[in-house]
């Protein structure tokens, strides 16, 4: 009889034992796991996160383009409701504001307030323009912040050369 009881008690503890192991892995990640995860998040985030931070640029640069043009198509309906386009460097503010010397303003001839470009800087108008003297010069100074270098998005090298 004593084999047969020594034979239950060893069952027992391995029973005991299964649902030791079960409870414990039941409780959560090792710390070697939850390491390896982190270094695989870590590679991924250091191989997707510089092709979306392009994209984010180009997407800025695509919308300032845009803006450009919207711009372009307002001062457009104003020069032909007035016969000329707004003077001097503030001449944004007349597309949605009547200019005092105005009899012929149709306007708003933009839906809200003049936006700045995508980087939280104003846009520059200047009329006469140097580079489009019979009409306007206007251009965000790009990514870097600095006027009359290569990243400038201008109207003369989009749609006025």
């Amino acid at each position: 009889m004593r084999v047969n009881t020594t034979n239950q008690n060893r069952a027992r503890l391995r029973i005991a034992d299964c649902r030791l192991r079960t409870r414990q892995s039941a409780l959560g990640f090792t710390l070697i796991e939850l390491l390896l995860v982190l270094v695989i998040l870590g590679i991924l985030a250091a191989i997707v996160v510089p092709k979306f931070s392009g994209r984010t640029e180009q997407a800025r640069m695509t919308a300032a383009q845009s803006q450009i043009s919207t711009f372009n198509t307002a001062l457009d309906a104003f020069e032909v409701d007035n016969g000329y386009y707004p003077k001097g460097r503030n001449g944004l503010v007349d597309l949605v504001q009547p200019p005092r010397d105005s009899q012929n303003w149709r306007g708003p001839y933009l839906k809200s307030a003049i936006p700045n470009d995508p980087w939280g800087r104003p846009y520059i108008y200047e009329c006469p323009g140097k580079h489009n003297p019979s009409s306007y010069d206007l251009s965000s100074m790009g990514p870097d912040g600095r006027s009359g270098n290569e990243d400038d998005i201008t109207n003369w090298q989009t749609d006025r050369r």
